[in-house]
């Protein structure tokens, strides 16, 4: 069987489906003609281990004899701004809020996407961080993981602490280091 590969070269494109039970989804980019597999390895490797419908990715890829693969996720972009105003923020949160919070270490608890929520830590607090499924979406995921490690912004919420944006664990190191 021939390796048939081409060289490694950058592309933008959107998340078509990922189904992390499977393994691997697609991403489609007016780069390059078909669909780009994504294997769930290459995205656990970027520090995620799911990722959602529409996504915008940066990805290294390349042609091989089973068609072009993507080999490393080099950024996710995941919008900063939302019209939804979710019923559990509270009523004088905005966008600019959003940016102005700081991403936080954090480990999922459990997390039942049936249910649409779950709970987290933050590294060095044991009190729970509520995770809405809206949430998780919003910010690129499509599922998380029991003792998947994170990045979270959280608030003050109605019924406690919650989180506003789930970001992949990599991006929560980059910032603590930063």
């Amino acid at each position: 069987m021939s390796a048939d590969v081409s060289e490694a070269r950058p592309v933008r494109g959107r998340v078509k489906w990922f189904d992390p039970a499977k393994g691997y989804g697609f991403v489609i980019s007016e780069e390059i003609g078909p669909d780009i597999l994504l294997h769930a390895n290459v995205l656990r490797n970027f520090g995620q281990g799911s990722i959602s419908e529409g996504v915008e990715v940066s990805l290294t890829v390349q042609q091989t004899d089973r068609g072009v693969q993507a080999v490393e996720v080099l950024e996710i972009t995941v919008p900063l701004t939302t019209t939804e105003h979710p019923e559990q923020w509270p009523e004088e949160f905005s966008a600019q809020d959003l940016t102005e919070q700081e991403l936080q270490p954090g480990r999922v608890k459990w997390f039942d996407k049936a249910k649409g929520f779950g709970f987290a830590n933050v590294f060095g607090d044991s009190d729970d961080v509520f995770i809405h499924v809206d949430v998780l979406r919003r910010s690129g995921f499509a599922d998380l993981q029991s003792g998947e490690a994170v990045g979270l912004k959280i608030i003050q919420g109605k019924r406690g602490r919650m989180a506003i944006q789930v970001a992949a664990w990599e991006a929560a190191l980059r910032k603590r280091e930063d």
